[in-house]
């Protein structure tokens, strides 16, 4: 029933989410400061799997998807469907141009580390109001199985509270901030820079094996966004049958080498500025 073999990976890292979870939360003591970590890095895992499940639904039955979701929720920190308008409808059609609720940077006209440590906050509460009109256009189906990710997740995170707050500020609240916080700066990465309305410059990729390996091909983000129905797996080929389209400056090897370089080497950021619309992106540097 699993859609795609290559979800046994995604079906792994759950396991060792809510694994870890449960041996944190039954143990003596309140974190263990080696396996924190690993939770944090988790949780920022579930919500990546959040956004693919979101696209390409883990399983062909329904009830086994939803039930997924409730999991998924969870531990990224909100329900799952919430992707389907903020994402798929707002940022996948708008593509970080004027719309978009997830454009970047926010505030500040300009790329810097004030601009990135504000945009996840900023951008979270844009998107309320078109997640609320969303819930109002829900019917039958949709609207019971929104509603049950609602419940679940409430109901979770209200008995993790009862049974230990402590335990539940740390080892639940705080691994959900970080993984909503951690998955709006990686979107920030793929977008911010670029040049929205160029066909193949409008996003960011981060091509090297860790990143893709970790985070199930997020990397690949030109891609897509052309193939949004595309499951994760088979990604990695359509940007290699495409890569030559986009311009070398927005295919970064590294992600921890692409913000050294932005935002610790080259702190002016003098090749990185704000790109008219339809141009390549590219700064003399680049060219």
């Amino acid at each position: 029933m699993l859609r795609d073999r290559h979800d046994l990976r995604t079906l792994a890292y759950l396991a060792a989410t809510i694994g870890l979870f449960v041996y944190q939360w039954t143990r003596p003591g309140l974190i263990n400061p080696w396996l924190y970590p690993l939770s944090l890095l988790l949780a920022f895992t579930a919500a990546v799997i959040s956004h693919n499940h979101n696209h390409v639904g883990l399983w062909r039955w329904r009830p086994l998807n939803l039930l997924t979701s409730y999991v998924i929720g969870f531990f990224y920190g909100f329900p799952a469907f919430a992707w389907v308008p903020t994402h798929n409808q707002n940022h996948h059609r708008f593509n970080n141009s004027p719309g978009d609720l997830s454009i970047s940077p926010v505030v500040f006209r300009r790329n810097h580390l004030a601009a990135l440590a504000i945009y996840p906050p900023v951008t979270e509460l844009a998107k309320f109001g078109l997640l609320m009109r969303h819930m109002r256009s829900l019917e039958g189906r949709r609207l019971w199985g929104a509603l049950s990710e609602y419940a679940v997740f409430g109901g979770l995170l209200a008995l993790c509270f009862a049974l230990d707050l402590r335990k539940a500020l740390v080892l639940v609240i705080l691994p959900q901030i970080f993984a909503k916080y951690a998955i709006q700066c990686v979107r920030y990465f793929q977008h911010i820079d670029c040049a929205p309305q160029s066909e193949w410059d409008h996003s960011r990729n981060f091509v090297g094996p860790v990143v893709n390996a970790l985070l199930f091909n997020n990397g690949f983000h030109t891609v897509h966004h052309h193939h949004p129905g595309v499951h994760w797996s088979k990604l990695p080929a359509l940007h290699a049958s495409c890569a030559y389209r986009i311009s070398l400056a927005f295919r970064q090897r590294s992600l921890p080498g692409w913000f050294a370089e932005v935002f610790v080497l080259d702190p002016g950021r003098v090749w990185l500025r704000r790109h008219p619309a339809g141009s390549s992106g590219l700064s003399s540097r680049h060219r």
